[in-house]
């Protein structure tokens, strides 16, 4: 189709026009798509966000859940087993909306709640509620899915969280359609992110997770622990004193009735720890 002197000048009308209309010719690489973008940055066809936003997108492609997703020791979830009292606790506390409902099988995934859905049954009080009631299905996918396809996935079924698992069908974390959008548009924060959370979050019946900067004394109270013999004030200390060197994400230490396992570091320093209670003593 050929197109008038008018359509020519008419400058493009949205982003994806200016894209198309820049890229003659077709990338063989990202590294070659991350070229073409800054070129078109530089020539004014873009502005820095759109860059931004743009070249994150095309990178979707390459990223697996397994690296966006919230690790297992870090998830708050729900069991069918547990009394009433218990899950209304935990969900008050932690202050999310969705949470994963596991069986009483190992890995045995039920579905989802959705907090809402216990509103009324939390303002009438009184009975003790079924919780099976309320679950609903949630997607289980494969830790290798690319983050770009599950994004689809969401939007085509309205749904905003899936159960992530590994090669052998073991429950190794969850991703949201939050932590997909955060990969485009850097971090999104809500009404329940803040920098004072709790130090110490018990995300299921037999699992915490702390943040490394948690007291020693409020660790050793809480369960039933005495370090007087070691030279530490925080959980991190403590983790460093026991394993001997700087933990990396992964490292364990066992305390007998609990496992500590590091869930969130950098090179310099510890951020989160995962406290699992042993339960086959």
């Amino acid at each position: 189709m050929i197109q008038t002197q008018n359509e020519q000048d008419q400058p493009p009308s949205s982003f994806l026009q200016k894209i198309k209309r820049f890229f003659t010719i077709k990338p063989s690489n990202l590294d070659d798509v991350s070229l073409l973008l800054t070129d078109a940055l530089s020539s004014d066809l873009i502005d820095k966000e759109a860059h931004f936003i743009a070249e994150r997108a095309i990178r979707l492609g390459d990223t697996t859940v397994k690296e966006i997703m919230v690790p297992r020791v870090e998830m708050v979830t729900l069991s069918l087993s547990e009394d009433s009292n218990s899950l209304i606790s935990r969900i008050i506390e932690s202050g999310h909306s969705r949470y994963p409902v596991l069986g009483d099988r190992k890995n045995e995934v039920k579905g989802i709640l959705l907090a809402k859905d216990l509103l009324q049954t939390m303002v009438g009080g009184g009975e003790e509620f079924s919780l099976e009631k309320f679950v609903r299905d949630i997607k289980v996918v494969p830790e290798t899915k690319k983050a770009d396809s599950l994004l689809e996935e969401f939007k085509k079924d309205r749904s905003h969280m899936a159960i992530v698992i590994d090669e052998y069908a073991s429950i190794c974390g969850l991703v949201t359609i939050e932590d997909i959008l955060e990969e485009l548009v850097g971090e999104i924060e809500d009404e329940h992110d803040s920098e004072d959370l709790d130090e110490l979050i018990q995300v299921s019946e037999h699992e915490y997770i702390a943040d490394a900067t948690l007291e020693l004394s409020i660790f050793e109270q809480k369960f039933n622990k005495n370090y007087d013999d070691i030279d530490a004030e925080t959980l991190a200390g403590l983790f460093i004193n026991k394993l001997g060197l700087l933990p990396k994400v992964g490292d364990k230490i066992d305390l007998g009735d609990m496992i500590l396992s590091v869930t969130a570091a950098d090179k310099r320093k510890v951020k989160k720890i995962g406290i699992t209670i042993k339960t086959d003593l």
